[in-house]
C-alpha cells in the first residue's frame, strides 16, 4: 500500500511542483526561511538517487565514455547557440540577451536525475552528464557567455568544484553505501528514496518562485515566449542527438532500454 501511494507521489511530480510553485509564489515566507538549507536539500536528493542506483549502472557508462562526451557537447552547444540565435530573432536588449544566453550556457541541474528516474530512462547516465557538465560550468559558461553576448560572468571554480563534491558525488556513494550494505533489508524501503529526491526537488523550485517573487511580474509575454522556444528547441535537439548518435554506438542499448527501474 505505502509503495502505491508514493509511487503515485513520484509519478505526479510535475503536478507537485506547479501546486507548491502557485504557493511559493502567493506565501513565499515559509520557503524563503528555509533558503539556507537549499545545498543539504541537493545533497538528499542526490542521496536518494544514489540509493536507487548501482555500481553496475556506472561501469556501464564508463565502457562508453563517447556516450558522456556526446551528451556534454550537446549540452554546452544546443541551448547556447539556441539562445543566441533567439535573442537575435526577438532583437532583445543586451541586457536580455545577456540574461537568456546565459541560461542557455548553464547546464542541468539535480532535477535532470529525478526526471530521468521517473521517465524510467537512464539515470546513471543522466548522473554522469550532471556531473561532468557542473565541473565544466565554472570555465564554459562565463566563456560561452562572453563568446556569445560579449558579456564577462565571474564564476568561483574552487566554489563550485567543493559544491559538486558536497552535493552530487559524497551524497551519491553515501547512497550507493546504503544500497550495497543493506541489501535485501533496504528492498521494501527503496520506493521511500525516489520519494524523498522528488520532495526537496519540489522544495528547490518552489524556493526558486519564492526568491523571485517580485520579479516574476515583470516578465513580459515576448520574454517568455522566447524561454518556452528555447526549451522546446532543447529538448527536441536533445532527442535528435540522441536519436542519430546512440545507434551508432556499437553494443550501447537505447535509453529507453537501459533505465532505472521503479520498484514495486
Amino acid at each position: 500500500m505505502l509503495a502505491k501511494i508514493l509511487s503515485f507521489y513520484t509519478k505526479y511530480f510535475a503536478v507537485w511542483v506547479i501546486l507548491f510553485a502557485v504557493a511559493a509564489y502567493f506565501f513565499p515566507a515559509p520557503f524563503v526561511a528555509l533558503k539556507g538549507y537549499n545545498k543539504h536539500f541537493f545533497a538528499l536528493t542526490m542521496f536518494g538517487i544514489g540509493a536507487v542506483l548501482q555500481l553496475e549502472d556506472f561501469k556501464r557508462i564508463a565502457k562508453k565514455p563517447v556516450i558522456v562526451l556526446i551528451g556534454t557537447c550537446a549540452q554546452f552547444t544546443i541551448m547556447p547557440l539556441g539562445a543566441f540565435i533567439i535573442a537575435k530573432v526577438f532583437a532583445f536588449p543586451p541586457e536580455i540577451a545577456v540574461g537568456l544566453i546565459l541560461t542557455g550556457s548553464a547546464p542541468g541541474a539535480m532535477s535532470s536525475n529525478v526526471m530521468s528516474y521517473i521517465a524510467k530512462a537512464d539515470v546513471a547516465y543522466s548522473v554522469s552528464l550532471t556531473t561532468v557538465s557542473t565541473l565544466l560550468c565554472p570555465l564554459l559558461t562565463p566563456g560561452l557567455t562572453f563568446l556569445l553576448a560579449r558579456s564577462q560572468l565571474d564564476v568561483p571554480f574552487l566554489d563550485m568544484v567543493l559544491d559538486v563534491i558536497y552535493m552530487v558525488i559524497l551524497p551519491l556513494f553515501v547512497g550507493f553505501g546504503v544500497r550495497h550494505f543493506l541489501k535485501e533489508k533496504l528492498e521494501k524501503l527503496l520506493p521511500v528514496f525516489p520519494a524523498i529526491s522528488v520532495t526537496f526537488i519540489i522544495f528547490i523550485c518552489s524556493l526558486v518562485i519564492a526568491l523571485n517573487r517580485d520579479y516574476l511580474p515583470k516578465v513580459t509575454g515576448l520574454i517568455l515566449a522566447a524561454a518556452i522556444i528555447l526549451n522546446v528547441y532543447g529538448m527536441l535537439a536533445g532527442f535528435g542527438i540522441g536519436t542519430i548518435a546512440w545507434p551508432r554506438i556499437e553494443n550501447e542499448p537505447s535509453p529507453s532500454k537501459s533505465v532505472c527501474k521503479t520498484p514495486a
